[in-house]
C-alpha cells in the first residue's frame, strides 16, 4: 500500500528533524553555536485524474496523491546569542554579522564566531591562537603577535589591538580580521566551531573599519542562541508527527490483514 512507504518518509524525515533538534540542545553551552532548524519539501504526486473543463463543463479539480516528505536543508540562525563576561583580555565577541578568521596548519582559512582565544607562547612572543591552536589573523592575513614586556592589552569595538610597553607607551599590534558573507547560510560546518567558505556561500567579503556596523567587545563571548524552550516544543511535536506516522503504518498493515482475510 501507497500509504506505509509514505509514512516511512514521514518517519524518516521526523528521525532527522529529533537529530538536529538534539545537536541544538547538546550545543546549549557551546560558544558562538548557531541553531538550525531542519526544513522539508513534500515529494512527487500521482496524477490520478487530470482537471478538464471544457466549455465551461467538466472537472475543476485534480485527483491527486502525494508520495510522502523529504528533507531538503538545514538552515541556521545566525542572530546573536547572549553575551557572557569573562573579564580576559583576550575573549572577544561579535555584536552583529561578521566572522573571525583563522588559519589551519596546512594554511587553510576558516572562519568562526567563537572569539575565545588564547596566547601561545614562543621563546619571547606570544601568537594570538584558538583553542585548538591555530592562528588568529588580522586584516593583513598576518599573525597577531605580543613580544614580551607588552601588558594592558585592549581591543577596541572595531578590533584594533594596542598594549603598553615598558615606558607606557601605546603599542599597535595591528587590527583583527573579520569578514561577512553574502549568504551566511551556505557556509559549511566543519565542527570546532569552525566554518569553511563555500560557492553557495560566496568568498568572504573583509569588514573595514571605517564600515563596520558590528561592534566588539572585549572581555566577553558569544553564547549559543540555542531557545531551549522553542527546541523542546520542537521536539515534541516531531515526537508525535513521528507516532502518528508509525500509526498510519500500523493501520495499513491492519487493511491489508483484513484484506488477506477475505479469501477465508
Amino acid at each position: 500500500m501507497r500509504s506505509m512507504w509514505t509514512a516511512a518518509t514521514g518517519m524518516r524525515a521526523q528521525q532527522l528533524n529529533i537529530d538536529t533538534i538534539s545537536n541544538n540542545l547538546s550545543n546549549v553551552n557551546t560558544t558562538g553555536y548557531k541553531a538550525q532548524r531542519a526544513e522539508f519539501k513534500d515529494l512527487f504526486y500521482t496524477s490520478m485524474r487530470r482537471n478538464n473543463i471544457v466549455d465551461d463543463e467538466g472537472r475543476p479539480v485534480n485527483l491527486e496523491v502525494g508520495h510522502g516528505v523529504m528533507p531538503t536543508a538545514t538552515k541556521r540562525n545566525f542572530k546573536n546569542g547572549s553575551f557572557i563576561e569573562t573579564q580576559s583580555d583576550y575573549d572577544v565577541a561579535i555584536n552583529g554579522e561578521g566572522f573571525f578568521a583563522v588559519e589551519l596548519p596546512n594554511g587553510d582559512i576558516r572562519y568562526t564566531r567563537d572569539g575565545s582565544f588564547k596566547l601561545s607562547i614562543d621563546r619571547n612572543q606570544g601568537t594570538l591562537v584558538t583553542t585548538e591552536g591555530y592562528r588568529v589573523l588580522n586584516d593583513a592575513n598576518n599573525d597577531i603577535v605580543i613580544r614580551s614586556g607588552l601588558g594592558d592589552i585592549t581591543i577596541d569595538e572595531r578590533g584594533n589591538i594596542t598594549a603598553k610597553d615598558e615606558a607606557d607607551r601605546t603599542v599597535n599590534l595591528g587590527r583583527l580580521k573579520l569578514v561577512r558573507f553574502m549568504n551566511p547560510e551556505g557556509l559549511l560546518s566543519e565542527g570546532s566551531n569552525l566554518y569553511r567558505a563555500t560557492e553557495a556561500s560566496g568568498g568572504e567579503i573583509p569588514i573595514g573599519a571605517n564600515e563596520m556596523e558590528s561592534k566588539i567587545a572585549q572581555g566577553y563571548l558569544e553564547s549559543s542562541n540555542v531557545a531551549v524552550v522553542d527546541e523542546m516544543v520542537k521536539m515534541i511535536t516531531a515526537q508525535r508527527a513521528y507516532e502518528i506516522n508509525s500509526k498510519t503504518i500500523q493501520t495499513s498493515d491492519e487493511m491489508l490483514q483484513l484484506i488477506g482475510n477475505l479469501k477465508r
